[in-house]
């Protein structure tokens, strides 16, 4: 056999084999049709979804805030001697006029009685040289002396009646310094530390502080907020009072109160405005120094349409829902989403209300997917969104 005919024969079994093969994948792809055709369309997916609902929602500014005492008074003595007196507790709350400590009074009083005295003398040889001018008054009228003698008794009646008034002075003087001896407390409020303890020597207008008191009722707020919203800040306070509430951190109820006051600059190193914002708090659960989570609302939007947060998901070509049809198939809808509070989101565009949005099980979601309803699907949106910072 020559190199020719064993060419042909290999070529003739090649050729075999290939359509041999081609005609297997026909029949295993026939197979896997009729299997995939005998199976049926694959089950639904199942979802939870929530309803997109129109709600009116507050324009709101979030920011941390700490909690500053609405006066602070720090007492120190007016005058130097012994504390013998202190008529309060460490932490105690107290009341303008009460009494907080007492300073010895004997010096003062001594000083009284000498004053006292003082002006007596003084009064008696007041009114002797007020007689003597007098009398040369009359004896110059008569010739009998010269004018210089009667200017001499009138200039030291004069001067004893100054001395009598520079007595009476004093006598204020020591009368005042008696009642500096008890330091009674300027304001409503709550005593801190005790700085100087009992049976200590104090001074006049010197260190150390005795003791400070807080008032925290009412109480301020601090917060700094980004400049961008100073223009809608001052827009929205034109129109009325601005509300604003402060979490503590123990997670109870939010405090209210009203935005009182707008500092007159913007700090330039930060790029933020302080506002502080006034509180009543009649339950005391704001503290001086206290970190606080802010919420200063602006204004109400009506009729927005908001979905719940988990609806929205994000992809490289932006936000987007899927939207529950009728026939309990699923559209992806792009969105443009507004700001989110809590659990909700505003829908700007893309979502109508009443229209159902998937809110779990997205994951295995394409447009055209069939899918289930479970139970303990989200109905609703159950609080209003507002706009952070």
């Amino acid at each position: 056999m020559n190199c020719k005919s064993s060419n042909s024969i290999f070529r003739t079994r090649k050729s075999l084999a290939c359509l041999l093969a081609a005609l297997a994948a026909v029949l295993g792809a026939n197979g896997c049709a009729k299997q995939q055709a005998a199976q049926g369309p694959p089950p639904p997916i199942p979802i939870k979804v929530g309803t997109a609902e129109l709600k009116t929602v507050p324009v709101e500014v979030r920011a941390i805030g700490h909690i500053e005492a609405f006066s602070t008074v720090s007492i120190k003595p007016q005058v130097s001697g012994e504390l013998i007196g202190v008529h309060f507790e460490e932490g105690q709350d107290v009341h303008r006029g009460d009494v907080l400590f007492d300073i010895d009074r004997r010096p003062f009083e001594v000083a009284l009685q000498q004053a006292t005295a003082n002006v007596a003398r003084d009064k008696a040889s007041a009114d002797n040289s007020r007689a003597q001018e007098a009398r040369y008054s009359r004896l110059l009228q008569e010739g009998v002396v010269s004018k210089e003698q009667a200017d001499q008794f009138r200039t030291a009646a004069e001067t004893a009646e100054a001395q009598v008034k520079a007595d009476q002075a004093m006598i204020d003087q020591v009368k005042l310094e008696l009642d500096y001896c008890t330091i009674r407390s300027p304001m409503n409020g709550r005593t801190g530390t005790l700085m100087v303890h009992r049976g200590n020597l104090v001074k006049g207008n010197d260190v150390p502080i005795l003791v400070v008191i807080n008032q925290i009722s009412p109480i301020y707020v601090n917060f700094a907020v980004p400049e961008q919203f100073l223009a809608d800040i001052k827009k929205y306070r034109s129109q009325g009072a601005l509300s604003v509430a402060a979490a503590v951190p123990d997670g109870g109820p939010q405090e209210k109160g009203a935005m009182s006051f707008v500092d007159n600059a913007v700090d330039r190193s930060t790029g933020t405005i302080t506002i502080k914002a006034t509180f009543a708090n009649q339950g005391r659960r704001l503290w001086p120094g206290q970190f606080v989570d802010v919420v200063l609302t602006l204004t109400q939007r009506p009729n927005v349409v908001v979905v719940p947060t988990v609806a929205v998901q994000t992809s490289q070509n932006g936000q987007y829902v899927f939207i529950v049809k009728q026939n309990n198939t699923v559209e992806e809808r792009k969105v443009t989403t507004g700001a989110a509070y809590q659990s909700s989101t505003v829908i700007e565009q893309g979502v109508a209300a009443g229209e159902s949005v998937v809110t779990d099980g997205q994951l295995r979601l394409v447009t055209g997917a069939k899918v289930q309803i479970k139970s303990g699907s989200d109905t609703g949106v159950t609080s209003a969104p507002g706009k952070s910072s």
